[in-house]
């Protein structure tokens, strides 16, 4: 047999195993199969500090979501609302650069049971049948993270056109980062963040994009409202601002007194916080009515409405006038208007103010400067005599016009107004000029609820003065306008009219004085309490003017830094046009499901999550939703 040679064998084996070009087809089939595979795996990406990744898209994903897997161990370190930024490797091959994306945990984390369905049998059967004594089987978590935007630069989101991609590493943000994405931060506190006791969500007073932009307290009755008013009441005064609260319920007069309810004492304790009272506190009621105050009176006082205030067409409206009422109404105002000025009681003569107040007045804001309601009475009383000597033995025929002798008529009463009652033959001379419309009926009735409006004794009483609308908005003070006594929502919409008027033309001075002065203006904030009595839908319908003030005061106000605060335990009633109004929201506990899915229609920067909350929430929490914030937070 014939031996080979040894270095040919050798030579072909170096040949075998020896680098060779490989062809197009094989080049094309090993790159078929990595892609198969999975593709090129990108480089790696820190997860050190990692404690969760996420989970690959199932068919009923949501764009703005992602699934998070985590080990059980670290399933409590990522709470419901927590903060995550998610590092999205890049993939070279496929030009897809490196992202980073912020998110908030919506959902979970929930635990599921590694390698078994959570309904299958053997795992049922452990948990109901072992009691504890069978071994648990090995779990992870599963939580679903809601994407606030991707990350540019630390801290400034911009809207994410891409998702991240699958096993990208999932980080929990810092303290300091959380508070800074949050944007939560202000000097006036409201309380701890609900899931990191160490963040306090504040309201900064001085972001022209919050309180100016008005709010919204809501929740049901001992959900926490009047807590929250007096925290907010309590930061804003420390903050500077003047604020005044309109107090039907009689809950804030004694606001100035620290607390003594034993669970807000212990809750305040285990924040190393003292109960506090609200100090220089006014309070002030109507004239001939009491307050609820049951302390020291020192700082309490009365006050009257002057019906110049009052714009004619809000009269008319809160006095529910028919529209024959309304058409004399107007006539006996007119007349009054001819004679103020005819006998020189406004304007007054050489007075250059009083005429400049006239040529800025606009009667669907405000009434006529210096009237009051017991002249108005008198005009209308000459009116009904007039009526009455015009008719024709009661046919309803009208006499002539014309007569010389038609303002030679009998009074059925004397005047009563001051500055009229001297003044009658020309009172009667005015009316018989303006030849206002018959009907006695009308004239009667009207006169019956100018009548009724009077016996309030609220208006122009000369046993109190009107409210300082310069001291309401004094920085540091705090007023609550004592409404409790009235028992008529009627004059409490008056009053609350009549005054808002006032803050904000008193609010629009201070605004120019500021400026000329090259100072910061001083907020005034507003809370209307229990706001569904006097704006709610039916009330809007029936004083459509008054609605149409407050929305002019709410915009205006914005300018100028003045900001309502709308308390109400059945938002329900709050028409849409007033919660368009508002922009910050702070809500209580709402159990009624119809309510919510309304107010889900106004309020659309909360995520299902937190509105599945709100029926859960116990006395005292609350989710926030401020403009100044990056989403709301409970």
């Amino acid at each position: 047999m014939a031996m080979s040679d040894p270095t040919t064998t050798n030579q072909r084996q170096f040949d075998r195993f020896s680098p060779r070009t490989l062809s197009q087809t094989s080049l094309e089939s090993i790159e078929g199969e990595i892609d198969q595979a999975g593709g090129v795996p990108p480089p790696p990406v820190d997860v050190e500090g990692a404690l969760g990744f996420t989970h690959f898209d199932a068919p009923d994903a949501h764009d703005d979501h992602v699934v998070v897997l985590m080990t059980s161990e670290n399933i409590e370190q990522l709470p419901m609302q927590s903060l995550v930024r998610i590092r999205s490797a890049p993939d070279p091959q496929h030009h897809v650069p490196a992202r980073d994306y912020l998110g908030v945990v919506t959902a979970g984390p929930f635990a599921e049971p590694d390698g078994l369905r959570a309904d299958s049998s053997i795992v049922v059967a452990t948990t109901t049948q072992g009691r504890g004594r069978i071994l648990l089987p090995r779990y992870h978590g599963r939580a679903f993270v809601q994407i606030l935007g991707e990350e540019i630069e630390p801290g400034k989101l911009v809207p994410h056109r891409f998702r991240p991609r699958p096993n990208s590493p999932v980080f929990p943000l810092s303290l300091e980062q959380t508070t800074s994405v949050l944007r939560v931060g202000g000097d006036a506190q409201l309380g701890a963040l609900v899931g990191n006791q160490q963040i306090t969500v504040a309201v900064n007073t001085r972001l022209k994009s919050v309180l100016p932009r008005h709010t919204g307290i809501l929740g049901t009755t001992g959900s926490g409202k009047s807590t929250t008013v007096a925290r907010l009441v309590h930061q804003l005064q420390r903050a500077g601002a003047a604020i005044v609260i309109f107090d039907v319920e009689g809950e804030y007069t004694e606001i100035d007194q620290p607390t003594d309810h034993d669970a807000m004492v212990a809750a305040l304790r285990r924040r190393n916080l003292q109960p506090q009272g609200v100090p220089n506190l006014h309070v002030y009621h109507l004239v001939g009515r009491q307050t609820s105050r049951q302390g020291s009176q020192a700082n309490v006082s009365s006050f009257r409405l002057d019906f110049a205030d009052l714009s004619p067409h809000a009269v008319m409206e809160i006095l529910d006038l028919s529209e024959a009422q309304q058409t004399r109404f107007l006539k006996a105002y007119d007349v009054l208007k001819l004679l103020m000025r005819d006998l020189q009681i406004f304007p007054r003569p050489h007075n250059e103010a009083d005429y400049q107040r006239l040529l800025d007045l606009d009667e669907l804001e405000s009434g006529y400067p210096e009237m009051t309601l017991a002249m108005l009475r008198d005009v209308v009383n000459v009116c009904l005599d007039y009526a009455d000597h015009s008719q024709d033995g009661g046919s309803g025929r009208r006499r002539p016009a014309g007569n010389d002798a038609e303002a030679d008529f009998q009074l059925s009463r004397h005047l009563y107004s001051p500055q009229l009652k001297d003044h009658v033959d020309r009172v009667k001379q005015f009316v018989a000029r303006s030849r206002p419309p018959g009907n006695l009926p009308s004239w009667m009735s009207l006169l019956g609820k100018l009548n009724r409006l009077a016996r309030l004794n609220v208006f122009d009483n000369p046993r109190a003065n009107p409210l300082s609308p310069s001291a309401l908005t004094r920085g540091g003070n705090v007023s609550v306008i004592d409404l409790s006594d009235t028992d008529s929502p009627a004059v409490n919409n008056l009053v609350i009219a009549a005054l808002l008027r006032q803050i904000q033309l008193q609010q629009e001075l201070n605004f120019r004085q500021a400026a000329e002065e090259g100072r910061p203006p001083t907020p005034t904030i507003v809370f209307i309490e229990e706001a569904h009595e006097f704006l709610s839908a039916a009330r809007i319908r029936q004083m459509p003017t008054l609605f149409e003030q407050v929305a002019r005061i709410a915009k205006r106000g914005r300018k100028r830094w003045l900001g309502l605060v709308f308390v109400t335990q059945l938002p329900q009633h709050l028409p849409d046009d007033i919660l368009g109004l508002v922009n910050n929201y702070v809500i209580h506990k709402i159990a009624d499901a119809n309510v919510l899915e309304r107010l889900r229609r106004s309020i659309a920067n909360l995520d299902r999550s937190q509105w599945g909350a709100v029926p859960a929430l116990a006395p005292g929490q609350a989710i926030v939703s401020l403009t100044s914030a990056t989403r709301p937070v409970l």
